[in-house]
C-alpha cells in the first residue's frame, strides 16, 4: 500500500432505525438497514485493495472488532458540530502522513475499486479531484498537500446546491472531474438496479 495515499471513508454506524432515512421513508426501517449492511459489504470489496492507506472514520463510537479488518483499517471517530466540520477534522488529521487523501462515503453502489485508484492517479497532476454526485453533491473528494481554504464551511449539506458551491472554492485551483454517479438516497436510485432486487421484492410503490 502507498504511504503517500489515504483514503477517508465515512460511515455511519449500521443500527435500526437511523441512517438512510430519506430511503427507509419508502422501503421501511428493516429494509433501508439491510441495504445499508449491502452498501456497506460492497464499500469494504472496493476499497480493502486501493492503492492507499484506508482509514474508517464512525459517526460515533469506533468499532474495533466489527467487519473492518483492523488489520486493513485505520478506525477513527468523526469530530464536529456538522458534515464539514467533520470532513475537515478528518482531512487534516489524514494530511500529518499523507501526501494525497480522498474521502468518500459508504453508500456508493456505482463506484469501483479502480475508479478510486484512478482518482488518487489524477492527483499526481492535479491539486484537487471531485466525483460529482447526480443529485448535486459529490461522492468523491480529494486533495494533495493541504485542504483549500472554506471548502467545507458555508455548505448546507445534504442538499443540491453542495456540488455547486464546493466547485466555486476549487475555482483557483487545478482540478479534475470524474464521472457523474448516482449514490443512494432513494428508493428511486436503486428500483432499477439488478443487485438491489432482492431486498426490494416485497415492496409495492404507488
Amino acid at each position: 500500500m502507498s504511504s503517500s495515499n489515504s483514503l477517508i471513508i465515512f460511515t455511519r454506524n449500521p443500527e435500526l432505525g437511523k441512517g438512510k432515512r430519506r430511503l427507509a421513508a419508502t422501503v421501511g426501517d428493516e429494509t433501508a438497514f439491510e441495504i445499508y449492511k449491502f452498501l456497506l459489504n460492497h464499500t469494504r470489496s472496493i476499497t480493502k485493495t486501493v492503492n492507499a492507506q484506508a482509514q474508517v472514520w464512525y459517526s460515533e463510537k469506533i468499532r474495533k472488532n466489527d467487519d473492518w479488518d483492523n488489520a486493513i483499517y485505520q478506525k477513527f471517530e468523526q469530530q464536529g458540530d456538522d458534515l464539514g466540520l467533520r470532513m475537515q477534522n478528518a482531512f487534516e488529521t489524514a494530511f500529518k502522513s499523507h501526501d494525497k487523501v480522498i474521502i468518500i462515503g459508504s453508500d456508493m453502489y456505482d463506484m469501483s475499486a479502480q475508479d478510486l485508484n484512478h482518482a488518487f492517479t489524477l492527483l499526481d497532476s492535479h491539486d484537487a479531484v471531485m466525483g460529482p454526485a447526480i443529485d448535486g453533491g459529490y461522492y468523491l473528494l480529494g486533495f494533495k498537500k493541504e485542504v483549500p481554504v472554506n471548502v467545507f464551511l458555508n455548505k448546507i449539506w445534504g442538499t443540491d446546491t453542495v456540488q455547486e458551491e464546493t466547485i466555486k472554492d476549487l475555482k483557483n485551483l487545478n482540478y479534475a472531474m470524474l464521472e457523474p454517479r448516482n449514490d443512494v438516497d432513494f428508493y428511486e436510485d436503486i428500483k432499477d438496479v439488478p443487485a438491489f432486487q432482492p431486498y426490494l421484492k416485497h415492496i409495492h410503490v404507488k
